[in-house]
């Protein structure tokens, strides 16, 4: 679970269930994936939730590949707007 940054998930439980989020990093102790979405969750104030608690929708190096997500697996600072923008990409992308 090192290489998570830039996946995009479902949670699958707890209220934001069934949202669309990123994954922006790992806690401290590398035990809980941060998941933010740009608009209820900002990427200031990432959502820590336990990996068992989301499906992983793209997470694969040859999966979803977006210049937001890009910046992110690079470890550079991305904006909720950039955020926001590939999420609805990506959910364009599911419902095609």
């Amino acid at each position: 679970m090192s290489e998570c940054t830039g996946w995009i998930v479902r949670a699958n439980a707890g209220r934001d269930r069934d949202g669309l989020f990123c994954v922006v990093g790992m806690d401290q102790e590398g035990k809980r994936l941060l998941l933010a979405d740009g608009k209820r969750r900002k990427c200031a104030r990432p959502k820590a939730k336990q990996p068992g608690h989301v499906t992983v929708l793209a997470g694969s190096p040859q999966g979803y590949d977006h210049p937001a997500i890009q910046k992110l697996k690079q470890g550079e600072a991305l904006s909720d707007k950039e955020l926001r923008r590939a999420l609805a990409a990506f959910r364009d992308q599911l419902e095609v």
